[in-house]
């Protein structure tokens, strides 16, 4: 239905920066939620930012507020994630979802998965 591609990752030192991409296809993408997850080794799953694909408002956890910074250019079906400032706790598996409809701030209303990108931060 929905197909999603994240790429953008890679290896950044603290205080780097890095912008991660999300390429998605599919007839009915335009009303779709986007969101971006992480998990890194051992953890869960964990939300970072979504937006709503048909409007503009953002949603960010509370760790990376002000340093990141969710987007979309709905004519490329593609999603980004702008990362600033970051610190070795960013490092994880980096995920882009998809819902339709409204945004949702828990994996489990995601009905669509990229493959995830690595963003390792050194310290």
């Amino acid at each position: 239905q929905v197909q999603l591609v994240e790429s953008g990752g890679g290896l950044v030192q603290a205080g780097g920066s890095l912008r991660l991409s999300c390429a998605a296809s599919g007839r009915t993408f335009s009303s779709y939620a986007m969101g971006w997850f992480r998990q890194a080794p051992g953890k869960v799953r964990e939300f970072v930012a979504a937006i709503t694909w048909s409007g503009s408002t953002t949603y960010y956890a509370d760790s990376v507020k002000g340093r990141f910074t969710i987007s979309r250019d709905n004519a490329k079906n593609t999603v980004y994630l702008q990362m600033n400032s970051l610190k070795p706790e960013d490092t994880a598996v980096y995920y882009c979802a998809a819902r339709p409809g409204s945004v949702e701030t828990s994996t489990r209303w995601y009905d669509y998965w990229g493959q995830g990108t690595q963003v390792t931060v050194s310290s």
